[in-house]
């Protein structure tokens, strides 16, 4: 489990496709990492296989790169990442799985006087909704929604967030990873029955 709180970026340092599996290098300062550990990339949950000298390994499947933005990464591109939660710490963002439910793409960056607008719009014929200052995870990061959409929705970035996630890459056109609040997945499946 996550809490969308990017804890640092990350580069990526090498691609090498085996099959269907594309296995993604990363160089990063996340401390103490460990093989078998779970690390949430662009909002992914992804085990890290190997480690050597600030760089980490992580194996995404078929079925992961068909359903994220992982499968069109480059050499150089930066990714958000985040270690699982520990039990004892704070909640700051809200419950994340790791578990990507569909992709979306930006429509419109806004620059704010000093804050940023992103507007992104989903195909909403997949099930999932977003409310009104409900959560939303882009990239992995845990942001609040403001005009909620059957199709769509906007986030405010403040300065922080936008310096220290890779939103600052983020423009209109590209393709992000969305993770769905997971009470209101459960709300709207026993709302379909």
């Amino acid at each position: 489990m996550f809490t969308g709180i990017i804890e640092t970026l990350g580069t990526v340092t090498d691609l090498y496709k085996d099959q269907g599996n594309l296995h993604i290098t990363v160089e990063s300062r996340l401390d103490d990492l460990k093989i078998d550990q779970s690390v949430a990339h662009n909002g992914v949950c992804l085990t890290v296989v190997a480690i050597a000298d600030g760089l980490h390994t992580v194996t995404a499947i078929e079925e992961t790169l068909n359903k994220t933005n992982l499968g069109s990464i480059a050499i150089g591109d930066e990714l958000n990442l985040e270690r699982c939660m520990q039990m004892n710490a704070r909640l700051d963002g809200h419950i994340v799985q790791g578990h990507v439910d569909q992709t979306a793409i930006c429509k419109n960056v806004e620059e704010l006087d000093g804050s940023w607008s992103y507007t992104f719009e989903y195909d909403a014929a997949i099930g999932n909704i977003t409310v009104e200052k409900g959560s939303i995870c882009v990239n992995g990061i845990s942001l609040t929604v403001v005009n909620s959409q059957a199709n769509s929705f906007s986030v405010a970035i403040i300065p922080y967030t936008y310096e220290h996630t890779n939103l600052h890459n983020i423009k209109a056109g590209d393709t992000v990873n969305l993770e769905f609040d997971i009470i209101g997945k459960y709300v709207a499946r026993l709302m379909q029955r």
